[in-house]
């Protein structure tokens, strides 16, 4: 993860899957290099920031099951 990063220009989503008044995380990957991660119901709040990378190591670890209980 990287720090400081300006996050002016994030484009936010939540899966279309995502319904109703729930607690869910947003998505910015339009910035050059980075996927950010926030919490939806704390816009303003912190958010993470992954290298491509380390993005595509984690959603392939999920895809894969790797993090299942």
């Amino acid at each position: 993860m990287t720090s400081a990063t300006d996050l002016s220009g994030a484009v936010w989503r939540r899966s279309s899957r995502s319904t109703g008044d729930h607690d869910y995380v947003e998505v910015a990957d339009n910035l050059p290099g980075i996927v950010a991660v926030r919490d939806s119901r704390n816009p303003a709040g912190p958010a993470l920031v992954f290298t491509l990378r380390e993005w595509e190591a984690f959603v392939g670890g999920a895809k894969d099951g790797e993090f299942d209980l």
